[in-house]
């Protein structure tokens, strides 16, 4: 596709960025698995974070499609998913807050995001609900001062290292609403570890970034914390759902081309019974086919990101790009390990971490077999299976 001059410029900028944390930083933080302050500081202070906020609270106004830039960029760098879940929130993340908060909140709240002196997490999934979103059971009760909150969330990622949680819970018993949907409410607020607490999942890649269980145990949420109206987070919610999937699929189609760069420069390096492996069909139709299914994941992606920032519907293109990217990316990163041979399962050639990274948001925040539902009721007019 074509880069405009300023995403162009994003690129070459976040590259040359990213340059400073290579191969050995990575590695080292997939063996000890300490989060990636350096990383985050690092772009913060290029004021990288705020690239989709508004001006007037210190960002830089631009749109997902150049949030999209970025994130691909990050990946492709040899950072991977670590690089860019490491700061996913604090881009996107409070884009409920942009869109229908409170001058004072967002005053309050978008500065201390875009800087890094906040960190924040993300509660939607719970145990029990999985990604049937509209039937969470935590509780945010009024208690004529504020809400008080209990309940459990599950694979919420940097919530060892936030101090401020954007939590969607319900205010109102589903047996007193009309619709499933009704009664939730969005909050942004401090994550008071004396209420909550937080067990890390161990997990098969990017152990660096943090995923965990949430149990809330009387958190206390003033009003002023309260997203938009009480009840209605679940269409704020919503709104971020598009700019979140393609801000994924945009990464990961960074993610599947640097594995793709690396099994090609193998391939041509390699050499066995005389002649580079690179000559044989057998590795290079793989590989091909990967590029092909990147670049059209890629065009999907950026097509939404289009949309998005236009202003118009987008979530058949969210959804797509997101499910072409997780099926391109998984391939691509399967494809590198294979063409390394033996060595593919060496940490030191990266690619089976990359092959580990590829594998959360193939399946997360929305898995492929629901994507595909959603598009076979919203683009084919198919009766609704879920």
């Amino acid at each position: 596709m074509d880069y405009t001059p300023e995403q162009l410029s994003i690129r070459a900028n976040i590259s040359k960025l990213c340059a400073q944390f290579g191969d050995r930083y990575w590695l080292e933080r997939d063996s000890d698995g300490q989060f990636p302050h350096e990383f985050c500081n690092a772009i913060a202070k290029e004021g990288w974070l705020g690239i989709a906020m508004p001006e007037d609270y210190g960002g830089s106004g631009l749109g997902i499609t150049e949030a999209a830039t970025l994130v691909q960029a990050i990946t492709e760098s040899g950072c991977g998913n670590a690089g860019f879940a490491a700061i996913a929130i604090n881009i996107f993340g409070l884009n409920p807050v942009v869109v229908f908060g409170t001058p004072e909140q967002k005053q309050r709240w978008l500065p201390r995001i875009i800087d890094r002196r906040d960190t924040a997490c993300f509660g939607v999934t719970e145990p029990n609900t999985g990604l049937d979103t509209t039937r969470l059971k935590t509780r945010a009760v009024w208690d004529g001062t504020h809400y008080v909150v209990h309940g459990q969330k599950t694979w919420t990622s940097t919530a060892q290292q936030a101090n401020k949680i954007l939590l969607i819970a319900r205010t109102t018993d589903e047996s007193k609403t009309k619709r499933p949907i009704d009664g939730l409410s969005l909050f942004y607020t401090d994550l008071d570890r004396s209420h909550v607490e937080i067990r890390e999942i161990e997990k098969m890649g990017r152990k660096c970034v943090d995923s965990n269980q949430l149990f809330f145990d009387g958190l206390r949420i003033p009003k002023e914390d309260l997203i938009g109206e009480e009840g209605k987070g679940f269409k704020y919610l919503l709104h971020g759902l598009n700019a979140e999937r393609l801000l994924i699929a945009a990464s990961m189609v960074g993610l599947g081309r640097c594995a793709l760069q690396r099994a090609s420069d193998y391939a041509r390096d390699r050499v066995i019974f005389g002649r580079p492996i690179g000559m044989n069909q057998a590795i290079q139709h793989p590989l091909a086919a990967s590029w092909a299914e990147l670049e059209a994941a890629n065009l999907m992606a950026f097509q939404g990101a289009r949309l998005y920032d236009a202003g118009k519907e987008c979530g058949k293109e969210a959804n797509a790009a997101k499910y072409l990217a997780g099926e391109a990316t998984f391939t691509a990163c399967k494809n590198a390990v294979l063409t390394h041979g033996g060595m593919g399962y060496a940490k030191e050639f990266h690619v089976e971490r990359y092959f580990r990274e590829c594998l959360i948001h193939w399946i997360a925040p929305i898995t492929p077999h629901l994507m595909l539902s959603f598009l076979a009721e919203k683009a084919l007019d198919l009766p609704r299976s879920y």
